[in-house]
């Protein structure tokens, strides 16, 4: 026998453990829940984030469905100046832990075992979690379902564990140690060097210059270029609609005009709707990262840009890359920004997200994995068959080039057709903040708004292109499947 009971068991007290449980506790309102997460707060890897890590989007479409960021109003200035705020490490950190301790523990249906780890679960279904601090032990029987809020297995500077070697003599910081160089004036370092191309990097060099580090005395590794969704056309509310539908028509009218992803790419790219640093580089990555027109002026202030590939050691005086290396001064400081934010890997643990007594978290539209963790929670209260379930709830894929993207984007629009004839689950989008147009489409048909008219125009480039899309899609899915 179990030492406790519960309806749903959550391994991961982060963004998606969380965002599932805030819709589920509403839509099912019998149901009990129990998290447990080995962090000592809700919030899952922010809490080991650098501290000066932002949301790349939107606050008004993170979170969970039932509670707004405190501030959600447009910046006035800095590099976001004129779009919607983003949330710091430290908001998304303090808006988590409310959630918690003043959403879902007050309802009496939710339980939260922190600093412990999930083990297993027996042939009976009784899994069992581990106190991290003392080793105790306890038993908890799930009565419906295992959901696994863990899939994305996220990965920040601090927890990460570099891919090369690092020689006596060479100073190796994470982007969490910058902010206290203000402790040594007398030893700042002479050169500072990025090692990476991600988001993670370019956060650090927008901060290195902002705290006022000449663009001259930065150096960064970039071993792959990026195409970048332009923030502009990923804004929430009503000012901004027709930003947001342009580029969904952009999407659907260059896919039948591009023959493969990076063709697609590149005639975004040329509207505007995707932004790259150097524009005499052609991307060979895609993960996803937002950013603004004013956070790539800042970013192209850096010269010393240097493409060898990754970096396999580092000693001191110079970087060494597979066939040549690079000197630099003897006091540089090297900053590791190499981890990936969603490990690639984590696709080979891809499936059915409704699995038994399981439900394995993923993203049903890239990359928005909280609004997705929120739509798996009504679809898991609002349909009864696991097979109808899943017909709702395509897992899209974690792609990561150009020429892999129009797998995910074919998932994702493959899925918002499927909800578009579900008038419940139209009835769920219009209500929810996590999702960019719903709530602006509701209340611009209240005001029966001629503004509506561009979604006319929308449904009329699905039927035409739709087939385009797909064609591209079936492409990159072969790619992505045998890479």
């Amino acid at each position: 026998m179990a030492d406790f009971e519960t309806d749903y068991l959550i391994v991961g007290a982060g963004a998606v453990g969380l965002a599932f449980a805030d819709t589920l506790i509403d839509e099912d309102p019998d149901c009990h829940i129990t998290f447990v997460d080995k962090h000592a707060k809700p919030g899952g890897h922010w809490n080991d984030a650098y501290g000066f890590v932002a949301l790349h989007q939107p606050s008004g479409t993170y979170g969970v469905n039932s509670m707004a960021f405190p501030s959600e109003q447009i910046d006035t200035q800095g590099p976001n100046k004129g779009l919607f705020a983003l949330a710091s490490g430290q908001e998304v950190l303090a808006y988590f832990e409310r959630l918690m301790n003043m959403r879902l523990l007050p309802t009496g249906r939710v339980e939260y075992h922190r600093l412990s780890e999930y083990t297993g679960r027996d042939e009976n279904g009784v899994a069992t979690i581990r106190s991290i601090l003392n080793g105790s032990k306890k038993t908890i029987k799930a009565r419906r379902k295992l959901v696994d809020a863990t899939f994305y297995q996220t990965s920040v500077p601090s927890t990460h564990t570099p891919n090369f070697e690092v020689s006596a003599g060479v100073e190796l910081a994470v982007p969490g140690d910058l902010p206290a160089l203000w402790m040594e004036p007398d030893t700042l370092p002479d050169r500072y060097v990025v090692l990476g191309a991600g988001k993670t990097a370019m956060d650090t060099v927008v901060w290195l210059i902002q705290a006022g580090v000449d663009p001259d005395n930065i150096s960064w590794v970039r071993p792959r270029e990026s195409w970048l969704w332009n923030r502009d056309y990923t804004q929430p509310g009503k000012q901004f609609f027709e930003q947001v539908m342009s580029m969904q028509l952009a999407l659907l009218r260059t896919a039948g005009e591009a023959q493969d992803g990076a063709e697609w790419m590149r005639k975004l790219g040329e509207q505007g709707y995707y932004l790259r640093i150097d524009e005499s580089v052609e991307p060979e990555m895609f993960h996803y990262a937002t950013i603004s027109q004013g956070e790539v002026d800042i970013l192209r202030q850096v010269k010393d840009v240097i493409r060898k590939g990754r970096v396999t050691a580092l000693e001191p005086g110079k970087m060494i890359f597979s066939g040549s290396e690079v000197s630099v001064p003897e006091a540089t400081i090297f900053i590791d920004c190499t981890a990936s934010a969603v490990p690639f890997e984590a696709r080979q643990r891809s499936g059915p997200l409704f699995r038994g007594d399981e439900i394995v978290l993923q993203p049903l539209h890239v990359p928005i994995v909280t609004f997705s963790a929120a739509m798996a929670a009504f679809i898991e209260a609002h349909f009864e068959d696991d097979n109808e379930k899943n017909l709702l709830a395509s897992p899209g894929p974690l792609t990561d080039t150009p020429a892999t993207f129009p797998y995910a984007q074919m998932i994702s629009m493959m899925n918002r057709g499927a909800w578009s004839q579900k008038p419940e689950i139209m009835g769920f989008l219009a209500r929810s903040r996590l999702d960019n147009g719903g709530p602006v489409i509701a209340e611009l048909m209240t005001e029966n708004s001629p503004r509506l008219s561009i979604l006319e125009e929308f449904r009329e480039a699905v039927q035409k292109h739709m087939p385009d899309l797909i064609r591209l899609g079936m492409q990159a899915k072969a790619i992505h499947e045998s890479a």
